[in-house]
């Protein structure tokens, strides 16, 4: 999967999720998720990804962006193909990119994914 196609970047796509598409939230992340449009190539995931400044300056918000794609691609095959995701970052999830566990991020992520309904229990083998 190439890393520019699995990304959401022209601000029309995010209006589109965010004005058509359902959201779910916890207290690190809040997540809105729409079904892809059927010209999209091979239903590849796309996540785009919303980090205020409240959570810090530009080292931190860049090293928040960076761990919330690399929880989203271990969450890999497990996700649901087909749609459009947009992760915001909410200022709480600080604590735990600053914490001394450091597979924090990607639980926070899989869990609100889990609690929209959106990951497949048996790794993507199976529905």
């Amino acid at each position: 999967m190439s890393a520019k196609r699995s990304r959401l970047s022209r601000s029309s796509d995010f209006e589109r999720v965010y004005r058509q598409g359902r959201s779910v939230a916890s207290r690190f992340l809040v997540l809105y998720y729409f079904r892809q449009a059927e010209e999209s190539p091979e239903g590849t995931p796309r996540l785009g990804l919303s980090v205020s400044k409240k959570l810090g300056g530009a080292v931190v918000r860049n090293r928040v962006k960076r761990l919330l794609r690399e929880a989203f691609r271990a969450c890999g095959e497990s996700v649901a193909p087909g749609h459009d995701y947009v992760l915001i970052a909410r200022p709480q999830l600080v604590e735990l990119v600053e914490g001394p566990d450091k597979g924090a991020v990607a639980a926070a992520v899989r869990d609100v994914l889990a609690r929209a309904g959106l990951l497949r229990d048996d790794g993507g083998r199976g529905s």
